[in-house]
């Protein structure tokens, strides 16, 4: 499958960036100890094969998906093989005693990488899922970047999202929340960051459901007036390494946006992908005549689709990487945007939003309603949309 070919690229975006710098990444890497918090999800084992490929010192792995954290070691043994230094993996949870007794025997770290993210629009429908979402996103970040300090590392990455520009969404504003809170740590440790593109076939994505569909023999639903920017699984190691490695405190790293990185729609990126695999996509008037011609229509060598206008909560049209409010580099590299932050940032407004949260964690119940206002004072700009209709009611 040609992953550029199905996102309507064709070339990649930083190769030119990457071969600049390679030397300076190599030499960096194999010098340095690393931690990836998060690196079996799909961002987490692309820049965990970047730093692999590079031969570190030591590279180690958190995260609490022990099936994932199974495949990234066979997929770099399958690859890559071995390196000199020290490659360990750990299923355990950053927020847990066993990620704290496992930093503190770690030896430190020169670098720590958090990959962690609740990173769906639909974890925002229901109160408990979103409670996570801010304990993920905003929480254990905090705590985190505590105990690397604490460990001796010398930067601290954390990815963020171009949703946190301008966001419609709760998962977009609690990744704006964090960039604020890190803004604040940036004063006692250096910070860097990454807002993204969508990651092109990335675990739980649309587009990873196209393949799950197709692997399924079931129908293909898209939104058809959605538009997003796409990068490739390796494209989003190499922009995390780069950020991590090059980036000046508290610069945030992003994609230009360029003739080779073009707003795509969902529809238009299934009808591709159908193309690839030998495929014409069949568009159906609705779900029920999806789900019920499947079995004819793939016999023909048609595949069932039902592309629809988006009316569900938080899905923003169009998605961006940069206000206007802030201050950018477009300069320094060929296909690289970098967002240069003052520490800026209100400590009584960031110590309000952990005391109203610790209180509802506390109080054991808290209201969907309680969380929206508070992401509102947190973001006076904040325009989240809601319509009261969410993902999981979708094919």
């Amino acid at each position: 499958m040609n992953i550029l070919e199905i996102i309507g690229r064709q070339a990649p975006l930083f190769a030119d960036d990457v071969s600049s710098q390679e030397s300076r990444l190599s030499e960096s890497v194999r010098a340095s100890r690393f931690l990836v918090i998060g690196g079996a999800g799909s961002i987490g084992q692309a820049v965990t094969r970047e730093i692999f490929r590079r031969n570190p010192r030591a590279l180690h792995v958190v995260d609490i998906s022990e099936n994932n954290m199974v495949e990234l070691v066979r997929d770099v043994r399958s690859t890559l093989g071995y390196i000199d230094g020290d490659f360990s993996t750990f299923a355990v949870d950053c927020g847990s005693d066993e990620f704290a007794a496992m930093l503190r025997s770690s030896g430190g770290y020169d670098y720590v990488l958090n990959l962690s993210a609740l990173k769906h629009v639909r974890s925002e429908k229901d109160p408990f899922t979103l409670m996570r979402m801010v304990r993920v996103n905003i929480l254990n970040t905090v705590a985190t970047v505590a105990q690397a300090r604490a460990a001796g590392a010398s930067r601290y990455f954390c990815v963020s999202t171009d949703k946190a520009a301008n966001p419609v969404n709760m998962m977009g504003a609690s990744k704006r929340i964090m960039e604020m809170f890190l803004m604040r740590e940036s004063l006692s440790m250096p910070i860097a960051m990454a807002r993204f593109a969508n990651v092109a076939f990335s675990d739980g994505s649309l587009l990873h459901g196209f393949n799950q569909r197709f692997a399924k023999r079931q129908p293909i639903s898209a939104p058809n007036d959605v538009r997003r920017y796409f990068v490739t699984p390796q494209e989003s190691g190499e922009l995390c390494l780069m950020s991590c490695m090059l980036a000046n405190n508290r610069e945030i790293f992003f994609p230009k946006m360029s003739d080779a990185l073009r707003l795509t729609r969902f529809s238009d990126i299934a009808v591709r992908f159908l193309e690839q695999l030998g495929y014409e996509a069949y568009e159906c008037a609705s779900e029920d005549e999806a789900r019920g011609r499947a079995s004819e229509l793939i016999a023909s060598r048609r595949w069932p689709c039902y592309f629809f206008a988006s009316d569900t909560t938080g899905e923003k049209d169009f998605e961006e990487f940069f206000t206007e409010r802030e201050v950018l580099d477009m300069d320094r590299f060929g296909s690289l945007g970098v967002i240069s932050n003052d520490p800026s940032f209100d400590p009584a407004k960031l110590d309000r939003f952990m005391d109203r949260i610790r209180g509802m964690l506390a109080a054991g119940a808290w209201q969907r309603g309680e969380l929206v206002e508070l992401f509102n004072e947190m973001i006076p700009e904040f325009n989240h949309r809601e319509t009261g209709k969410f993902l999981d009611g979708r094919m």
